[in-house]
């Protein structure tokens, strides 16, 4: 006669259950880790990401990607800016002697054969208040990054808002009807503008939660809030149109926040 002990069953079932929870986890991190992995490894080769965890900023050297803090972005992105703009810079560029010098040269100069991107930086937005559009055709949030980017680049040719606000001329539920957006022109399109261009994109990266920026475009590619992670991603547009692709212009556009009067 087989004697069973009281409650072994329950037992046996209950470290059978741990065990395969276990096993499970084990088996989620790895897939995690190694889908990390291969994501910097081949999105890396053409745009930088940031990962979820770890400092938020990162520039891609053509060979490595460091990890930056944001202080450190700021730091490095302006002083970038403040170097290619030469003498016509409106600002001392800030200290990077603890910044990499491989990080500085591609910030200045570009990847190889190419302008940019470079720097990519981790920020989910945060929760704002609605902001009425003011005589100007801008937010105050709009107005201070207006501000912002002209303290640090010089002679900035800045559009995307008219007095009074725009009602036409946009796409679909575009933030320039709102007054939440700007687009500081680079034109006409070559590579030495797309070189400027990239050196506001990248600032503006660094400096996203200062000015609570949620959505850039330029050069083919985008960069917001929704996917913080992803870094900078593919802009789909009509191929024929450099206006639409970006090529000409670095649009950014703030946080627009609910609005009160229909509760989005």
């Amino acid at each position: 006669m087989t004697h069973r002990i009281p409650g072994a069953s329950r037992v046996h079932r209950r470290w059978h259950g741990l065990i395969l929870s276990v096993a499970a986890l084990a088996v989620l991190a790895v897939i995690a880790v190694l889908g990390t992995q291969w994501v910097v490894a081949n999105q890396s080769r053409s745009f930088p990401t940031s990962t979820p965890w770890g400092p938020d900023c990162s520039v891609w050297t053509g060979e490595d990607q460091v990890r930056l803090d944001r202080d450190e972005a700021k730091r490095a992105s302006t002083a970038a800016a403040v170097i290619a703009q030469g003498d016509d810079a409106p600002i001392s560029a800030p200290d990077v002697d603890d910044i990499p010098v491989e990080v500085m040269d591609v910030l200045v100069n570009g990847p190889a054969d190419d302008a940019g991107p470079s720097m990519s930086c981790r920020y989910s937005g945060e929760e704002v208040e609605f902001e009425e559009e003011l005589g100007s055709g801008l937010t105050p949030r709009a107005k201070a990054l207006k501000k912002g980017i002209e303290n640090d680049f010089a002679d900035t040719e800045i559009g995307g808002f008219v007095a009074g606000g725009y009602d036409t001329g946009h796409g679909e539920g575009s933030a320039h009807y709102e007054g939440r957006a700007l687009d500081v022109f680079y034109r006409p399109v070559n590579e030495d503008n797309r070189r400027e261009g990239w050196l506001l994109a990248h600032w503006l990266i660094a400096h996203a939660p200062d000015y609570q920026i949620d959505v850039i475009i330029f050069d083919d590619k985008i960069w917001s809030t929704r996917y913080p992670s992803m870094g900078w991603r593919h802009y789909e547009a009509d191929p024929d149109n450099e206006i639409l692709r970006h090529l000409d212009h670095v649009h950014v556009d703030v946080l627009r926040g609910p609005d009160p009067d229909d509760g989005s």
